[in-house]
């Protein structure tokens, strides 16, 4: 039931002791919060004469944004590629146990699989507001399979597909609604590309660059058509090479459009990509570079065989493989280890670490002014993490949804 209460009257809590991610530096203030969003307190102040309900002692640790992961294929035991009847079951599963990760918003992917897959599982992926419950869900991601056979990774081969003469047409038969739907990751060099990529963002979703063996200019070309992500930089794609850097050259392309930015995502999970990769990306593209985990059903798991969608995969260690081969399959990091590692293996700031995980997600997906940030009016969904980047608490729209206690 809505509340009766005017804003005015609704309860205020005040963060203290604390230092707040605001205007991409660590701020030693208080955070306040109203009804789910982050309050001005100056207006709170002259303006409204009110003072704080509740005030909550952070201990001198950090607030940052909610993490958003753009790429999470499933985790504890689930995997969104496959068509049971309890697909958003198992979304709520994985929401709720990534919260003590620092996440707050996820995009549940899809990987390379049938077309009745798409046509069972995609209805069932509804947008929803975060809390209690788990993690919000920003849309889906469909990875696939409209990508080169020849960077297929994990995807099956039998699954993949090629636009014919008819387009976007063939894209919506595979998919059969694009309704929930927020990312699609395909092959720029594939013909009738142009077309797709134009349609998807007229339609409001990310075009992302993958799994491809696209050269600079082909990539270059996609981007004036309207992509502006990269699926994974430097994993399933061509290698740099220093006469046509591929895909990986857009980070330094001086034929990006004025007034848009590329962004890249990076598995930071110590495997996927060499620290010294991680660095060469991230010192040429800083503002672009979006930590994803690329998480499978394995996350949370132990060792032993698993699905990806249509393959099984084999855990050994912190890696998962494609069964019976040395292909990668995803990762079963999570988003706080990424972030850890990554600022570790780069030597960023903190602030640099945390917007990766927060800030530029959010701008990968239009979600900037409500999402990814703490400026005033925005969503309170934020993490207090300790000087480690250890997540000592989760909260979603100013309400904790996670604390860590010695039996987590």
């Amino acid at each position: 039931m809505p509340s009766n209460k005017s804003v005015s009257d609704a309860p205020i809590t005040q963060f203290t002791n604390c230092r707040i991610l605001r205007d991409h530096k660590l701020q030693r203030e208080d955070l306040w919060v109203r009804q789910g969003r982050i309050l001005n307190p100056e207006k709170l102040f002259f303006d409204e004469k009110g003072s704080a309900d509740t005030q909550v002692d952070c201990q001198g640790r950090i607030i940052a944004p909610g993490f958003i992961d753009t790429q999470i294929n499933g985790g504890f035991g689930v995997d969104f590629s496959q068509p049971t009847e309890n697909v958003k079951d198992g979304i709520s599963l994985v929401g709720r146990n990534i919260l003590s990760h620092g996440v707050t918003s996820f995009c549940p992917t899809l990987v390379t699989s049938p077309s009745s897959l798409y046509h069972k599982v995609i209805p069932q992926i509804s947008v929803k507001d975060g809390g209690p419950d788990g993690a919000g869900v920003l849309g889906a991601h469909l990875e696939g399979p409209y990508i080169s056979r020849e960077k297929k990774g994990a995807h099956p081969e039998q699954c993949l597909l090629s636009f014919s003469e008819r387009g976007f047409a063939d894209l919506l038969a595979t998919y059969g609604t694009l309704d929930g739907v927020c990312t699609v990751t395909l092959a720029p060099e594939i013909s009738k590309s142009e077309e797709v990529i134009k349609e998807l963002v007229k339609r409001g979703i990310c075009v992302s660059l993958g799994h491809s063996i696209a050269n600079l200019s082909q990539a270059e070309d996609a981007v004036t058509y309207g992509a502006s992500y990269i699926t994974h930089l430097f994993n399933a794609m061509l290698p740099f090479h220093h006469r046509d850097p591929g895909i990986v050259g857009l980070l330094t392309s001086d034929r990006i459009p004025s007034g848009r930015t590329v962004y890249y995502g990076m598995i930071a999970d110590g495997i996927h990509t060499n620290p010294a990769a991680l660095r060469i990306a991230h010192r040429a593209h800083p503002k672009g570079l979006v930590l994803v985990t690329d998480a499978i059903t394995a996350m949370g798991l132990g060792p032993g065989k698993h699905k990806l969608g249509q393959q099984d995969i084999l855990i050994d260690g912190l890696n998962a493989y494609v069964a019976g081969t040395h292909t990668l399959a995803g990762s079963i990091a999570t988003m706080d280890m990424c972030v850890r590692h990554f600022h570790k293996a780069t030597g960023c700031s903190v602030e640099q670490a945390l917007e990766a995980a927060s800030l530029h997600p959010a701008q990968v997906l239009g979600q900037q002014h409500c999402k990814g940030t703490l400026d005033f009016g925005t969503d309170a969904d934020f993490v207090l993490l300790d000087d480690g980047l250890n997540v000592k608490a989760t909260y979603i729209a100013g309400d904790l949804v996670w604390e860590y206690s010695v039996s987590n």
